[in-house]
């Protein structure tokens, strides 16, 4: 496994990451067990940053990585979750709520101190609120110790320039804008580099966009985006590869992209994700489906509240 500088955190963090969403059954129902034994594969075979929130699965995804973390020493682990969303549409950013979400998270985790908190998809949050009262509340659970490192996570790339025209970050984390279909990502790390902020890419297959699976029903991408994605995973087949695969290749192979977070609750995917990061990337194959997907390269889909599209100033005000 390789590692990475997070930015100006110090840590060194795995190229290849896990996201414990998969733990709280938010794509299939998953036993614990199953759960726990994937856990302990992905840290055995050198993973060494997790990230979950007490949304994946109602706080069920904390819950069974924490039991999973029981036998593990606290040194082999980068611990991240975070607050602010705590349902579908259920999102407080108040102070109180985020320093309780904290609180409540690392009972659960079995830890008495967070590596990294996240506010979790800000762009559903008021961005009064999200300033005011929640990134307030991340600085003041830093200066107690009860976290290391801070940020914010969201799906549109202008949240994180809105927040880090205000304010300092940690750490970001950004998803579905590194990958085959989109590479958007790269537009901000000039300004993460001069900040000294984290990146921690996540979702390299897009949501299951770039899988050889039947995409899921609620996935929010176009039907041209749909559309690309599954002639680029059809011709991958073809070809006796899988999508997948090349998509955790690029993803990981890109040196100025510190981590990116796969999530998994079987312990044959996680290795096999890993095993395909130390593996050389077909790079013919990656060019064709490169071109094939070139139609719908960047695009993406809504998300959020719509006062985080506003254009603003450097100090976050309306123009």
């Amino acid at each position: 496994m390789k590692y990475r500088k997070l930015g100006n955190t110090g840590l060194d963090v795995s190229v290849l990451s896990y996201g414990a969403s998969s733990l709280g059954s938010v794509f299939r129902d998953v036993p614990k067990e199953e759960g726990i034994r994937t856990v302990h594969t992905a840290i055995d075979m050198g993973i060494n940053l997790i990230d979950v929130s007490p949304y994946y699965g109602l706080t069920k995804a904390e819950m069974v990585l924490g039991e999973a973390l029981r036998t593990v020493p606290r040194d082999r682990y980068i611990l991240s979750t975070k607050a602010g969303r705590y349902g579908q549409d259920e999102f407080d950013f108040s102070k109180e709520r985020v320093i309780r979400s904290a609180e409540e998270s690392m009972t659960r985790l079995g830890t008495d101190y967070l590596d990294i908190l996240l506010l979790h998809d800000i762009e559903f949050g008021r961005i009064g609120q999200v300033m005011e009262e929640g990134i307030p509340a991340l600085k003041e659970l830093k200066q107690s110790g009860k976290i290391r490192f801070y940020g914010v996570t969201g799906l549109p790339l202008n949240i994180f320039e809105t927040v880090l025209s205000r304010t300092t970050l940690d750490v970001v984390l950004s998803y579905c804008h590194y990958s085959l279909n989109d590479t958007t990502l790269l537009r901000l790390l000039p300004l993460l580099e001069r900040q000294g902020t984290g990146l921690m890419n996540a979702s390299p297959i897009s949501m299951g966009l770039l899988s050889s699976r039947k995409v899921p029903d609620w996935h929010p991408a176009g039907g041209d985006i749909q559309a690309a994605c599954k002639r680029a995973a059809e011709y991958c087949r073809d070809k006796g590869e899988d999508i997948a695969k090349l998509a955790v290749q690029f993803s990981t192979a890109n040196e100025q992209i510190p981590t990116t977070l796969v999530s998994t609750a079987t312990p044959a995917n996680i290795r096999n994700n890993i095993l395909w990061t130390e593996e050389p990337m077909n790079e013919q194959l990656l060019e064709e489906v490169l071109d094939i997907l070139k139609p719908v390269d960047g695009a993406t889909w809504p998300s959020g509240r719509a006062e985080w599209n506003e254009e603003r100033n450097q100090n976050g005000e309306r123009i």
